[in-house]
């Protein structure tokens, strides 16, 4: 038996964090923009003759990687509490690589489409009587206890230029999305990662972040454009002190090639958005916008 699931990466512009004692409904609001190219995960149910618990192996590209699969592990970990997995494939294994286009790390929500693909998929394979809501809020609750992520999530599950109205996993926080007039490419140019939970959980940064954002998203609200939300996004950069020197100097050369550019939430990453593929920068990531978000294959 196997399953596979495609979930986009998502580029968050800007953000404000909402904190709440229920992990559901906590998390951020704020806008970003789903990509086309993201994540797919492939799993695998296969017996192994054997009574012992449950058996799984994790791979990344085909390959062990400790670090960067423990977001699937925290998803087992949770399904099993839940749903008792374990039970529904005694004397089998399962089998988990997830496919990545994008750098991990790096600002582009690989830790939240890990996350759902893996819920979703053994939901599916299991054959658990859950929704697809209860599904991809398992996969929030996981970057909530992980600190990896806040929002990625449930605008993953959405796609396009996705306006995260209300905080929260799917089923509990609220999304819009922009209707745009054509297709357009993202471009990105990643120097390296920053690491989420030092910077969501670093009070200082929090404050200086939600100072910052917190009136974006009504702002946009009001004009719901790219360029908007690119001028935005270039602007809590800036202001949170969070954009690197390195960065902002690709920004520039993209804002020059395209419709504006900022820098990736949270990574050492510039993004742009463009009527077309074109740019004189290298080793540069160039996708559409996902309008459909997170889907089985």
């Amino acid at each position: 038996m196997k399953c596979s699931i495609f979930a986009p990466s998502h580029i968050t512009g800007f953000f404000e964090i909402i904190d709440n004692q229920n992990p559901l409904k906590r998390g951020s609001c704020g806008a970003g923009v789903a990509m086309d190219k993201g994540v797919i995960t492939n799993l695998k149910i296969f017996d192994t003759n054997s009574s012992d618990s449950l058996k799984t192996s994790v791979t990344i590209n085909g390959e062990e990687d400790v670090r960067n699969t423990t977001i699937t592990f925290k998803i087992i970990e949770i399904m099993e509490r839940e749903f008792n997995i374990s039970k529904l494939v005694e004397e089998k294994s399962i089998s988990i690589d997830h496919v990545l286009e994008v750098p991990i790390g790096a600002g582009f929500g690989t830790s939240a489409a890990c996350a759902l693909g893996t819920a979703l998929s053994i939901a599916k394979i299991l054959e658990l009587d859950i929704t697809y809501n209860k599904a991809t809020s398992i996969a929030h609750l996981a970057e909530i206890e992980m600190e990896s992520g806040l929002g990625d999530v449930i605008a993953e599950v959405n796609g396009g230029i996705t306006l995260r109205i209300k905080e929260g996993a799917p089923g509990f926080g609220v999304t819009d999305k922009m209707i745009l007039k054509k297709d357009l490419y993202v471009i990105c140019k990643s120097l390296g990662g920053i690491e989420t939970s030092e910077i969501i959980g670093d009070p200082i940064h929090k404050k200086r972040i939600n100072n910052t954002g917190r009136n974006m998203l009504s702002m946009l609200l009001k004009n719901p454009v790219p360029e908007f939300f690119l001028k935005l996004s270039n602007k809590f950069a800036m202001e949170t002190g969070l954009l690197s020197t390195e960065v902002s100097d690709i920004i520039n050369i993209l804002q020059e090639e395209s419709m504006g550019a900022s820098m990736a939430m949270l990574g050492n990453t510039a993004f742009a958005l463009s009527e077309t593929p074109d740019t004189t920068l290298d080793n540069v990531i160039i996708s559409k916008i996902d309008s459909y978000g997170c889907r089985f294959l």
